[in-house]
């Protein structure tokens, strides 16, 4: 079987195939790409140096043009390899209490260890895997009560910030957040948890910016996906994984619709429920 942009044979986790026909050009890790005129690129004049001349030319003593600066801009092996983790991780297709290699993962994605490694260290600082000395990443067994107590912190977060918005934000100011409402719903429908999971953060991220807050909303994403892991063992239950998105999405619009009436009662008992089930 071909192994490519569709995704390993063994995982479904996608691949990024190093020098496929459009895939972004990346730069060797670790590495800044300097390269002289000859070559087509940009190198910068030492300081104090006056720009250089045809031969012949005489400059008779002009000041010479600065250049605009370039912009460079360098795909990110690291931070495709870590989307696509993250996306392993709520898919499940990183086992719960399975240990993984640098290697054996990039391997399967086409690329060195090293982003890999890298990717895989970003994501024990989330805590959503453990480092094993000389042997890998074991991806984090979490169990009901870690989801609940993450469910709780995450309540006395959004909740008020949540309530006193529904005080003052303008029913139009909610009814530009509807067409990503409108987007989990869709997401949902898929039956895909890796794409209803960036939907729903998406939309809880643009209600609590209303706040003007970045911290907190910074703060509410990190707990929001760390929530969006599946539980190990036989609590997990893939086969209502669908239904699940869809009373989950369909939350979203009912509280959309309760801010947008300004139904503040209706707000509190739906943002209660809302972080209630999962």
């Amino acid at each position: 079987m071909k192994q490519g942009a569709q995704g390993s044979a063994r995982t479904g986790i996608p691949q990024l195939a190093e020098g496929a026909v459009g895939a972004p050009r990346v730069p060797p890790q670790g590495r800044a790409v300097e390269v002289d005129l000859a070559r087509g690129a940009l190198v910068e004049p030492a300081p104090g140096a006056s720009a250089p001349t045809a031969r012949g030319e005489h400059t008779h003593n002009e000041q010479p043009i600065p250049r605009p600066r370039p912009v460079v801009q360098r795909a990110s092996v690291r931070g495709q390899i870590l989307d696509a983790l993250r996306t392993a991780l709520v898919t499940g297709e990183l086992t719960p209490g399975v240990v993984y290699s640098a290697p054996a993962l990039g391997e399967r994605f086409g690329v060195s260890a090293t982003p890999v490694r890298e990717a895989m260290q970003q994501l024990a600082l989330e805590g959503a895997v453990e480092v094993v000395p000389n042997r890998g990443f074991r991806v984090v067994e979490r169990g009901a009560r870690e989801l609940a107590e993450l469910a709780e912190v995450r309540a006395l977060v959004e909740v008020p910030v949540m309530l006193r918005l529904a005080r003052t934000v303008p029913a139009e100011g909610w009814a530009e957040l509807r067409p990503l409402a409108e987007g989990t719903v869709r997401a949902a429908s898929t039956g895909c948890r890796a794409t209803y999971a960036e939907s729903d953060r998406a939309f809880h991220r643009a209600v609590l910016s209303l706040c003007g807050n970045e911290q907190l909303v910074q703060i509410a994403d990190d707990l929001h996906r760390r929530a969006q892991w599946p539980l190990a063992g036989p609590t997990r239950r893939p086969g209502r994984n669908h239904a699940d998105l869809i009373a989950h999405a369909a939350e979203h619009m009912a509280l959309l619709d309760a801010l947008i009436a300004g139904e503040l009662d209706v707000v509190r008992s739906l943002v209660g429920e809302h972080f209630a089930a999962r």
